[in-house]
């Protein structure tokens, strides 16, 4: 049998009952469908992660007070743990391959300009801040070089506080009272949005020293080092913990890079886009269900035509190829609208929530697709092959 008399016999048997044909196909399209919405959600939430991180670098490590472990110990112990301090970010400004050393301490404060008043994010950084987190300046400079120590009461502006605080007017020059003092403004950052629900605009920065003054502390939050991208990331930690440990004498910090972070998130979103995927592909196993019960139905109803068929030459091979064809088409029909089904309710949901992430990759329709094909295959081999073991006389008694 040629292969376009092949696709003809299929062709008519799927239309010779075309409800059922299209409540069978539903089952496998309703299974995509759901494969493909699950997995774009996943897909997308991973990228959006990954690119909210990402924004400032992968070059960069994160450095905060306190090992980080696991052990057991007497109650009661005291911990001789050695908090972070400038004089330590401005040591690892000298270490091995290290390109700025950013200290850093955050709160809140009431910003206050003429009759007008706004509670802000307030961060307390370094002048390397904008080199750091790649940050960039709209107007004026950032924070100048001062000694982090004994730094001028200069103050930038998060874009959201100087449209609230000045409107239309350009900030620069102006005094603020930031917590009772005053500061002048240097600067206004460019609009940088909302990474992972904080509003980077709705801050000011002003010198580390001043702010552990303001918020009565003498300790850092944490140390923020970016590292030359060709140098290899254990030799930039061993550098860092080398310094450190010869300021404090044991390893009282804990080093955390960009790089690793981003390569637990990969793993955590990699296997929540697997185990939502999986859920969804529940419903194509139903699907399966459905071809096997109705090809099954159609042995029965075809025992005749397949008598005739054995009768003019048809082998058993072939009889069965062609059952499994026409599971396979009707797997594949299911599967495209499934495709269609979750493509336009992913794109409905990305104009309904603009905010929430959806993505499809074409390698994921691709094996949602192969894989309709093949469950299709499977589901129809036990009718296909109860067709071809069919006896051709009493097939054709039967009719």
């Amino acid at each position: 049998m040629r292969l376009d008399d092949f696709l003809h016999f299929a062709l008519l048997s799927i239309t010779a009952h075309r409800l059922r044909t299209a409540l069978t196909s539903l089952g496998i399209a309703v299974g995509i469908a759901s494969v493909i919405l699950l997995t774009s959600i996943g897909e997308g939430l991973h990228q959006f992660v990954i690119d909210e991180f990402t924004q400032f670098g992968t070059n960069l490590i994160g450095i905060t007070p306190g090992r980080v472990m696991t052990h057991g110990g007497s109650l009661g112990a005291i911990n001789t743990s050695r908090p972070l301090s400038i004089e330590d970010a401005l040591a690892l400004q000298h270490a091995p391959s290290i390109e700025f050393a950013n200290p850093l301490i955050q709160g809140n404060a009431d910003v206050e300009f003429a009759t007008r008043s706004r509670r802000v994010t307030l961060y307390g950084v370094g002048h390397h801040f904008t080199d750091t987190f790649r940050a960039k300046v709209a107007a004026g400079s950032f924070l100048p070089d001062d000694d982090p120590r004994s730094a001028r009461a200069f103050v930038v502006l998060g874009a959201k506080v100087a449209t609230e605080l000045f409107g239309d007017t350009n900030p620069l020059g102006a005094r603020i009272r930031i917590g009772g003092e005053r500061y002048r403004i240097v600067g206004v950052m460019a609009p940088k949005g909302q990474v992972l629900g904080f509003d980077l605009d709705d801050t000011v920065y002003i010198p580390v020293g001043r702010a552990l003054e303001m918020f009565n502390r003498d300790t850092l939050m944490e140390i923020e080092v970016t590292y030359a991208s060709s140098a290899p990331l254990a030799e930039v930690e061993d550098g860092i913990r080398r310094v450190l440990i010869g300021r404090h004498g044991r390893e009282d910090f804990t080093i955390t890079p960009q790089q690793k972070m981003l390569e637990v998130f990969g793993t955590v979103l990699n296997t929540i886009t697997f185990a939502v995927g999986a859920i969804g592909a529940i419903s194509l196993l139903v699907g399966g269900v459905g071809i096997l019960t109705i090809l099954t139905i159609a042995v029965s109803e075809r025992t005749g035509e397949i008598g005739l068929l054995r009768a003019i030459g048809a082998t058993r091979r072939r009889i069965l190829l062609l059952f499994l064809g026409e599971a396979a088409l009707l797997a594949a029909i299911g599967g495209i609208a499934g495709l269609a089904l979750g493509w336009s309710i992913a794109g409905l949901i990305k104009l309904v929530l603009p905010a929430l992430p959806v993505h499809t990759p074409w390698s994921f329709a691709l094996a949602a697709e192969l894989s309709a094909v093949v469950i299709g295959l499977l589901a129809g081999v036990l009718p296909a092959r109860r067709a071809a073991l069919l006896d051709p006389l009493e097939a054709l008694r039967s009719e």
